[in-house]
């Protein structure tokens, strides 16, 4: 069984040959500068799932949300990186796009950027209300940066399965400090 709670970071990196087997094209709304065959159009399987249903959701909400970037591969990142080593982007092997797990998202109400103001948004308020009843959360959380060593990005979503993505949200927890909670009960 896959682990969908794996931690990625500087300290738990990604080899740079890994990409997921079951990598799945994602059919939702993208920019239309992202070609139909690019990477940034995929995910796991699973993650691809839900998050087609998440984003059928929204639109019955007359949510209007775009998926930005989805799978990166190891090479990808490297190159991003190579442009903004500043700390902006993940170290090379840190991403847990590369993992086919994670989706940046946005909304036309800030032009489709990354931005933190994307939290204020009636997309941005949806996919925190409602994106853990689909497994995904909002995986660098506000006043957590000290936690997760990464900046505030509620654009950032990581699914890790309803069950999981609920309890963290419940809890307040990040998925940096389940790790650290159930890696103490174990020893």
């Amino acid at each position: 069984m896959y682990d969908y709670a794996q931690l990625v970071d500087r300290e738990h990196l990604l080899c740079p040959h890994y990409i997921p087997d079951d990598l799945k094209l994602v059919n939702v709304p993208f920019p239309c500068q992202v070609p139909t065959d690019d990477l940034r159009r995929f995910l796991k399987k699973e993650a691809a799932v839900y998050v087609q249903e998440m984003f059928k959701a929204a639109a019955k909400e007359k949510i209007s949300l775009f998926a930005i970037s989805g799978f990166r591969s190891y090479k990808r990142q490297s190159v991003l990186y190579q442009r903004n080593p500043n700390g902006a982007v993940a170290f090379p092997g840190a991403s847990e796009h590369q993992l086919g797990l994670a989706l940046d998202v946005s909304t036309p109400d800030v032009a489709l950027e990354l931005t933190e103001e994307f939290e204020f948004t009636q997309a941005g308020k949806w996919v925190a209300a409602y994106g853990p009843l689909y497994g995904f959360i909002l995986r660098y959380p506000k006043r957590k940066t000290s936690i997760t060593g990464i900046p505030y990005e509620p654009w950032h979503l990581r699914y890790v399965t309803k069950n999981l993505a609920l309890y963290l949200t419940l809890t307040g927890m990040t998925l940096d400090e389940y790790h650290i909670h159930f890696s103490k009960k174990k020893e």
